[in-house]
């Protein structure tokens, strides 16, 4: 992979101006941080060189100074709404998130449901966490939000959410996902703070989008693209603009919410010491770029990936037609179309030739490999299979299983189990490879170019299983997929 971005340099820059930040405020400082704590995937695809835990290792060195509060929206574990990148719902996500912070020696104080207004999954997951030993806080919807700024700034609005207990100088609110409602939770405990005598500041740590970049950068657009289910709309600061005369990029959210976070200042201080969204925020990523052609054509990529995602979503009844036509509105202001994608074309061929699914994977040198359905294997087990045979310069005739191995595993699945499907899946092919290893070296070879599938691309004519999608995750393998199952059934 061709790299565009010096983490190291934003490593020490950031970590600089986050101190700077601390420094400028008084008793505590509630610092937001936007986008994946410490695995940030989208951030390490659309900026080659940036390491998802990035964020992570420079909050370790503030570890004893800090504390976590999670938000997690009440809306989204209603729906139980899934993070993509993981495949899980936010709700089990949070308990990730926890457990995954406590391992790594922070300090995590409580979980706060945000937008709450009775939902009875909530009081559910509320009442499991607190039987965890975890303190639970819940935070309310305002009417008006977040325009009405005399009602929110009141007993009635901030005034009716929890106050988080805390106990450490900084305050890390992160969350599963965006729209989780991190910004409304550190504004609310600025309001508790100043009526309790404590003087509070906050501050942003918030990735994308690159306020220093051109507002149609495809880095920006793939952001737009990754919150397409949330309408949101990178914009000009306009605040920052008038303050400065300066063109910044920021997103719809945070200018909405400026004005509040103004008045909130305004009670505290007496004065504000933002003049801008953009002033907020600490993100030094635009001055780490390197190579911005690498980072523009992964980007371009980022944006084809999300518009597979949305519409394999729209055709599980799971997305929206909305976030569809707004990724394909981004595609075009970058100009580009899903064939762009190298992997999508020879799929699709060898689909239409064979008038059976198929998958094709691009290697880290280019070099594109193809699979199709057979009596033994998937679409996806096989391109698996003829990835790291050309990976390990094994012949493509040469059996890495023999198919005397493979027949007992069907016969498992549809006999024994009740199966339907006899082709064996990835994690399958994987489980059976791994036992030709023991004994054939040639199999052994095989199964040691696994690592060097992280990276690759893969698409494939049908949708897959969640097993399958799990596993090329779990090999670092970039998966697209055409919006249409394999067989037409009405129970899935």
């Amino acid at each position: 992979m061709k790299i565009g971005f010096d983490n190291e340099k934003y490593l020490k820059m950031q970590s600089e101006h986050i101190r700077q930040r601390i420094e400028a405020f008084g008793d505590k400082l509630y610092l937001e941080f936007g986008g994946k704590l410490f695995d940030d995937y989208h951030a390490s695809r659309v900026l080659p060189g940036f390491a998802p835990d990035s964020k992570l290792r420079m909050l370790l060195q503030l570890a004893d100074q800090s504390e976590i509060i999670i938000a997690i929206s009440a809306a989204d574990i209603e729906k139980n709404k899934v993070r993509q990148d993981l495949g899980i719902t936010y709700d089990v996500d949070v308990l990730r998130l926890i457990q995954s912070f406590q391992d790594k020696g922070l300090y995590v104080g409580s979980v706060v449901i945000t937008q709450y207004s009775g939902q009875a999954s909530a009081d559910q997951f509320k009442s499991k966490l607190e039987h965890m030993g975890i303190r639970v806080y819940r935070h309310y919807s305002i009417e008006g939000y977040p325009s009405n700024v005399s009602l929110i700034v009141s007993d009635e609005g901030y005034g009716k959410n929890d106050y988080i207990e805390t106990t450490r100088p900084l305050v890390i609110v992160t969350a599963p996902g965006p729209g989780s409602g991190k910004m409304a939770t550190c504004l609310s405990q600025l309001y508790h703070e100043n009526k309790r005598g404590i003087k509070a500041g906050y501050a942003k740590f918030e990735t994308f989008p690159i306020w220093n970049l051109p507002l149609k950068h495809p880095v920006n657009l793939a952001y737009e693209a990754a919150t397409a289910d949330l309408n949101d709309v990178n914009m000009i600061d306009p605040f920052h603009l008038e303050a400065y005369g300066k063109t910044a990029v920021n997103y719809n959210r945070d200018v909405d919410i400026f004005p509040v976070l103004n008045a909130i200042f305004e009670g505290i201080y007496g004065t504000s010491p933002y003049k801008s969204p953009t002033d907020m925020g600490v993100n030094m990523a635009g001055m780490c770029i390197v190579d911005d052609a690498v980072c523009q054509e992964a980007s371009c990529q980022e944006i084809i990936r999300r518009y597979y995602q949305s519409l394999n979503r729209l055709a599980k009844e799971e997305g929206s037609s909305d976030e569809v036509y707004k990724i394909e509105l981004l595609m075009k202001q970058a100009k580009i179309t899903p064939q762009m994608r190298p992997v999508v074309t020879p799929c699709l061929e060898r689909a239409k030739k064979l008038s059976a699914p198929a998958a094709a994977m691009e290697l880290a040198d280019g070099t594109i490999v193809t699979g199709k359905t057979s009596n033994l294997l998937g679409a996806s087990a096989a391109v698996l299979l003829n990835a790291i045979k050309v990976l390990g310069d094994i012949p493509h005739d040469q059996h890495l299983i023999a198919p005397s191995a493979i027949e007992p595993i069907q016969t498992l699945k549809t006999c024994y189990l009740g199966g339907h499907n006899p082709r064996l899946h990835t994690d399958e092919v994987l489980i059976a490879l791994s036992m030709s290893a023991a004994t054939d070296p040639i199999a052994k070879k095989a199964l040691d170019q696994l690592p060097r599938l992280r990276g690759c691309q893969v698409h494939t004519s049908v949708m897959l299983s969640d097993v399958d999608i799990k596993i090329f995750h779990k090999l670092g393998v970039e998966l697209t997929s055409e919006p249409v199952y394999e067989h037409k059934k009405l129970y899935r």
